[in-house]
């Protein structure tokens, strides 16, 4: 007989497919490009901080005349999927390549062994280690603005979640939400805080000692979110998001018993360091991107295939492995980019964008900072890059905060939260690719992260409120 929990139990076999969904949204985006007025601003070239930057001219607005070619149709929405692959190629690529090394590495054991040693030294006491994991990417995110450059890690944090007794979105919480909280704070952050500071005429990282402060209250909030999580699933696992999925990466404890620290796996887990290390440095040094990164995995595996002599036949054939399980993840990413590709093409970004400024001019003072902040969130949809959004907003809020009463700090710090808070909730955002490569849903994640994205909502709008009432 079913019961009645089983009955309240909600089945995901009834919930519409991701595709489906972001389908409908690139629909909704086509009719939208009827719909809305065509236009755009002036750009002019500046450079910032030592980049070339194209941003808009305050109050260039103009309509464009709508045309066949700004009106996306039925044509346009079935290409604009591939549109959307071409235009995120090298992500997806990205998302494959990072896979399918880490199957390799993966397969010989090593982490394995190393897993299984830790949990040996840390015989049950796990949340201490996991703070300091969360405390890292955080400090990456806010110091340096460092996303991708952890993206290397969803493997072992996965795992390790799930030989922990917890679940695969634990082990990609510990890391999406510590980076992204880091990143949203932005205490140094040099593609949010540098970009959006220089525009707007301000001491280069001026008001840090408050997003300090913020940055503690949100790295507080957010463990306490993922320890909520962990210990409700560790006292009923039925209670995971993640029931029925096969974790991509999984690594049972009674099985890591057999598994010690020999030179082998020393070796191989000295290529991963090795190879992470002169990821770090070339992102901070070189000027290298996603591009190097793959090329860096490509060796780190086929060196780790050597020590563990394995055959070329199998070193690819595990490689391919690792790729076949991101094929979900990977495509999605091109999917989600289409909603982009079909309001750019429509060129209803400026139109949207310059609406909502024009819409702020009629906020109440005391309310400024907070639509801003929404605003900002909105337009992140659009423009899903820190330093992008920067380049495009910045110029426009600025001188909009002077009329409205708003200090440009605060101006700032709005754009940073609207910014960063939302990567991890818009689908044409990076969480696409955390995951992707963490082999967790992008709906299952959202029945995570969605309530503490509305927490965070209201925080947002509370710490904008102390700030504007402090004079930041």
């Amino acid at each position: 007989m079913t019961t009645l929990n089983e009955k309240k139990k909600f089945n995901w076999d009834n919930f519409p497919h991701t595709y489906f969904i972001i389908s409908m949204v690139v629909a909704f985006a086509c009719v939208l490009t009827w719909i809305v007025p065509s236009g755009t601003y002036d750009y002019k070239d500046v450079t910032i901080n030592g980049v070339d930057r194209t941003v808009p001219i305050a109050g260039s607005f103009h309509y464009l005349t709508k045309t066949a070619d700004n009106k996306v149709g039925l044509l346009g929405f079935l290409t604009s999927f591939q549109n959307g692959m071409i235009e995120n190629a090298d992500i997806i690529m990205l998302i494959f390549i990072v896979s399918g090394a880490f199957y390799v590495i993966v397969k010989t054991g090593a982490f394995h062994a190393l897993i299984a040693s830790t949990m040996r030294g840390l015989k049950g006491h796990d949340k201490p280690l996991l703070i300091v994991c969360f405390a890292i990417f955080a400090t990456g995110g806010t110091l340096f603005g460092m996303l991708n450059e952890f993206n290397g890690f969803y493997p072992l944090f996965v795992g390790l979640g799930v030989a922990l007794g917890y679940d695969a979105l634990f082990g990609m919480a510990v890391m999406t939400l510590g980076m992204d909280i880091g990143f949203a704070v932005g205490i140094t952050n040099p593609y949010t805080v540098v970009v959006g500071q220089t525009i707007a005429g301000l001491p280069l990282y001026s008001g840090a000692w408050f997003r300090l402060i913020v940055l503690i209250v949100f790295s507080a909030g957010g463990l306490w979110w993922i320890f909520r999580y962990g210990d409700k699933i560790k006292k009923d696992p039925s209670k995971s998001i993640m029931l029925g999925l096969e974790p991509k990466y999984s690594f049972d404890m009674t099985y890591l018993d057999q598994y010690q620290m020999t030179r082998k796996n020393v070796t191989i887990l000295l290529d991963v360091a090795i190879s992470i290390t002169v990821l770090m440095i070339g992102f901070l040094h070189w000027d290298w991107g996603t591009t190097e990164l793959t090329g860096v995995f490509i060796l780190m595996s086929a060196i780790a295939a050597v020590i563990d002599r394995q055959s070329i036949n199998q070193f690819f054939d595990d490689f391919l492995t690792g790729c076949e399980g991101v094929i979900f993840g990977a495509l999605i990413v091109g999917v989600a980019r289409a909603i982009l590709y079909v309001l750019q093409e429509g060129q209803i970004v400026d139109t949207i964008i310059n609406a909502g400024g024009g819409a702020l001019q009629h906020v109440p003072a005391a309310l400024g900072a907070e639509a801003m902040f929404v605003l900002q969130c909105l337009v992140n949809f659009m423009i899903p890059s820190g330093s992008g959004q920067a380049a495009t907003m910045m110029p426009i809020m600025t001188p909009l905060a002077d009329v409205i009463g708003v200090s440009r700090q605060v101006a700032v710090l709005a754009y940073q939260f609207g910014d960063g808070f939302s990567n991890t909730f818009w689908p044409t955002c990076g969480i696409m690719v955390s995951c992707g490569l963490a082999g967790v849903p992008y709906e299952r994640w959202m029945k995570f992260f969605a309530p503490l994205f509305g927490m965070g909502f209201l925080l947002c709008m509370v710490i904008l409120a102390i700030a504007v009432a402090i004079g930041l």
